[in-house]
Parts: C-alpha cells; sequence; structure tokens
C-alpha cells in the first residue's frame, strides 16, 4: 500500500485541504474540540484569538528590532514559536525559531554568533519572511472559517 502523504489525508473528506503553511494534523485536533461541524466556534475562537496575539507580538518585535533588544526578541520569538505551533503553522513556528536563535545571539545550528549587528539584520530579514508567511496562513485559515 502506497504512503499517503498530509495532503491526501486532507482529501479524504474528514480533514481539509490547507496547503504546506498549515500542518493539517494539528490543526485537525483544533477542529475536533468543536461541538459540531457546523459550529466551528471552539476552534475559531482560538484561531482568531491567535490572530490577534501574533498581531501584538510583531508589534513587539517591530520594537525590539529598533532598540536592538536581542534578549526581547529572542523572548518573543520563543513566545510566538510556541503558540503557532499550538495552531499547526508549521512555516511561522520555524521562522520564529530562526528568531529565537539569532536572539540567542546563536547561528540557525546553535553555534555562537557573537556578532550582533548580524544577528539583527537576520532577524530584520527573518521577521520580514515570518510576517509574509503569517499572512499566507492568515488567509487559508479566514478562507476556511468563512466557508464552513
Amino acid at each position: 500500500m502506497p504512503n499517503k502523504d498530509q495532503n491526501d489525508e486532507s482529501r479524504d473528506g474528514n480533514m481539509p485541504d490547507l496547503g504546506d503553511a498549515i500542518d493539517i494534523l494539528t490543526f485537525s485536533q483544533i477542529l475536533e474540540m468543536d461541538d459540531s461541524e457546523d459550529d466551528r466556534e471552539f476552534s475559531k475562537s482560538i484561531v482568531y484569538g491567535f490572530f490577534e496575539q501574533a498581531e501584538e507580538t510583531f508589534d513587539k518585535m517591530d520594537s525590539a528590532l529598533k532598540s536592538r533588544d536581542l534578549d526581547e526578541l529572542y523572548r518573543l520569538g520563543h513566545f510566538l514559536k510556541g503558540s503557532s505551533a499550538t495552531v499547526g503553522l508549521t512555516k511561522v513556528k520555524d521562522s520564529c525559531e530562526k528568531i529565537q536563535r539569532y536572539g540567542k545571539k546563536e547561528n540557525v545550528d546553535g553555534t555562537p554568533e557573537p556578532d550582533e549587528d548580524l544577528c539583527l539584520s537576520r532577524i530584520k530579514t527573518t521577521l520580514s519572511t515570518v510576517k509574509s508567511e503569517y499572512a499566507d496562513a492568515e488567509k487559508t485559515l479566514k478562507n476556511f472559517f468563512n466557508s464552513t
């Protein structure tokens, strides 16, 4: 029997096809908490709460980047990594892990990087990327909830 990938599983009918920005297995666990498929109020409140939290965190990241506060960028990257993982936003989670490492003055592989300017430059680039990844995932999830 051939192996199924996540997108094949999502086409079985029970799980939506949300592309590669969202881990369908994680997201489906949130959907399972709804009272019914017709009423997605619980999962919608979780996801929309995450949207508010992410927007606030991005604002704080922008401020921390302007003030060159690597410790705060580390903390915010760690925070958003965890909450995006909970919702299933894989790309956002991975980018936040990079921000977390750079804020800790590390390279992506965890080796020390003493050059603060380089770390800040990497955070600036990664923050731009993660905002784009977030916008794509937000659009996908809003379309999902508006179609249910």
